[in-house]
């Protein structure tokens, strides 16, 4: 009994223990993170921060019939529509081609690492000099006959977001890629090679079970990516751009400079919804085709 119950005393010391260490960051978490959201939900569903009067989904109504709201949406959504999975497919193919024998590895691993290190008021200064309605790249197409495009103030404006985009997070995707790359197990690939398994379906049927978690993790991390091109935007074009730049954080941060809360946090709290929307699919996506290899 005396062994039974000192057991239990060192597994409720244990936990009161892990309970003082972890009380620090929980208690951060509620101040920083878990109030404020609770205090953002009570904004969007109040008229006004003065007399606090109850409107219900009001606010909501309003916001979605907004049509500044509804573009922003729209922008964002198509971006990052085709610049995710363009981030996904093209760093994976070139985690497979750097993996692969050939010379100068480490040269373009460095050429796509390069991006990283580069501060983004560099790059926005970059991306001015190249697509001004002067810029180098209207330069170069006047001299092959095409006529110059102000690409800033244009429907082709998005072809200048998705390459920087990709300019930027391609390296560190690819890395990802590599290292997940390098986990395949040998032993798997090799019985593949002496069954005579094409390439086709060595990549489709072992490396893309394998690469699943990573994928998912990827996708994730270039969808967060391509909600701060809002930087970069905001600095080429100011915070009312050409329509087809006019993203959801413009939107944000012109209603927070104006004080609109009740605006601001509902746009808040249906972004948010969106997003746990989006990443709650892709983790059943991954689950459910990732779910045998992880067993």
């Amino acid at each position: 009994m005396s062994r039974k119950l000192a057991k239990q005393c060192g597994r409720r010391g244990e936990k009161v223990f892990s309970w003082v260490c972890l009380s620090p960051s929980i208690i951060g978490i509620m101040i920083f993170f878990i109030l404020p959201f609770c205090m953002v939900i009570r904004y969007s569903l109040i008229n006004n921060p003065i007399e606090e009067k109850y409107v219900g989904l009001e606010n909501y109504k309003k916001i979605i019939d907004n049509e500044a709201f509804k573009t922003a949406v729209r922008n964002t959504r198509n971006f990052s529509m085709i610049a995710v999975p363009l981030a996904v497919v093209l760093s994976l193919g070139l985690a497979m081609l750097l993996n692969s024998k050939i010379p100068a590895k480490s040269v373009f691993r460095a050429f796509f690492l390069c991006p990283l290190m580069v501060p983004t008021a560099s790059i926005v200064l970059i991306w001015q000099v190249m697509f001004h309605s002067q810029g180098t790249v209207n330069q170069l197409s006047e001299k092959f006959g095409y006529t110059p495009v102000d690409w800033l103030k244009d429907p082709k404006c998005h072809v200048v977001l998705i390459t920087m985009f990709l300019w930027k997070n391609l390296g560190y995707n690819m890395i990802l890629f590599m290292a997940a790359l390098g986990n395949i197990p040998n032993d798997i690939m090799e019985v593949a090679e002496l069954e005579g398994a094409s390439a086709f379906y060595k990549f489709f049927r072992i490396k893309l079970r394998y690469l699943s978690p990573t994928i998912f993790f990827v996708t994730i991390l270039s969808l967060i990516n391509s909600f701060k091109i809002f930087r970069e935007v905001y600095l080429l074009t100011g915070s009312y751009p050409f329509r087809d730049l006019y993203l959801i954080q413009h939107f944000m941060n012109n209603t927070f400079s104006k004080l609109d809360y009740q605006k601001l946090s509902t746009a808040a709290i249906l972004f948010a919804l969106a997003m746990i929307v989006i990443v709650g699919v892709l983790f059943l996506i991954e689950r459910l085709y990732g779910k045998d290899v992880e067993e």
